[in-house]
């Protein structure tokens, strides 16, 4: 394989130098973890169920006007992005209570809740991702008002199409996690979708029994992870032209 330079490692992705200036190719791990890396493990095949499902919603997005920094998928790990200055917060958008949002206010995991609701994390390990708000955003100049409208605007779109889609093959989006990057063209510079959607940053259940079928059967030792990430991807049509298997990365240059 192409000897690249890495240029990034987080605990589900690595980041190498792309072939073309302003490409990076973005190689899917195995390795999973949960409670800021408190827990750790794998998932068998995991990455490459991501690679396909995050290659799938990220071209299905782009059918509907969302720009992203998905270019085209090289093989069964691996995908081609462009080069994005990363905004550092998380956006969530929650439709139904689960996880931290049933904590902090007391609401049973499964109550749909009213209407789609946004929240900020800033994106820093070892703060644990603290929840934020647009004046932390703004004042602290990770985003302008402008980008965070525009953010905003683009999540609830990302939001109404992907729970439309899901629906149709019998699963529900409880809740997700999305990242933006800033990406630039000479001076001109645009927001654009990044990072990842899969189910390690989505909550997805079964429509009618509300069975798990993401990171959550990891985080709480539900059993099942991998027969889970296949389920959806079977739903959705795209299971892997081969079995989830372990084909390592590029070399890198030391």
């Amino acid at each position: 394989m192409a000897r690249r330079r890495r240029i990034y490692e987080g605990k589900a992705k690595v980041l190498f130098e792309g072939p073309e200036p302003g490409t990076l190719v973005q190689y899917f791990k195995d390795d999973a973890s949960a409670f800021n890396n408190a827990k750790t493990g794998t998932i068998t095949g995991k990455g490459v169920l991501n690679n396909r499902i995050s290659e799938y919603l990220m071209l299905k997005l782009a059918e509907i006007g969302i720009p992203t920094h998905f270019v085209r998928r090289l093989n069964m790990r691996e995908q081609l992005i462009r080069e994005v200055e990363i905004i550092p917060v998380e956006i969530v958008v929650r439709n139904v209570a689960a996880g931290s949002i049933c904590e902090r206010f007391g609401i049973a995991e499964g109550t749909p809740l009213p209407r789609s609701i946004v929240e900020y994390y800033y994106k820093a390990d070892d703060l644990n991702d603290p929840l934020v708000a647009e004046e932390h955003i703004t004042a602290f100049g990770w985003s302008t008002p402008q980008e965070l409208d525009e953010i905003m605007h683009m999540s609830l779109r990302v939001n109404d199409f992907l729970t439309g889609l899901l629906v149709t093959v019998g699963i529900r989006l409880v809740d997700f996690k999305l990242e933006y990057g800033r990406l630039w063209n000479n001076d001109e510079m645009r927001i654009v979708l990044a990072d990842e959607i899969s189910p390690d940053n989505c909550r997805l259940w079964d429509l009618k029994t509300n069975e798990k079928m993401d990171k959550d059967r990891f985080r709480r030792d539900l059993g099942g992870v991998e027969e889970a990430y296949q389920e959806v991807a079977r739903r959705l049509g795209i299971l892997p032209e081969s079995a989830p298997g372990d084909l390592k990365g590029p070399a890198v240059m030391q």
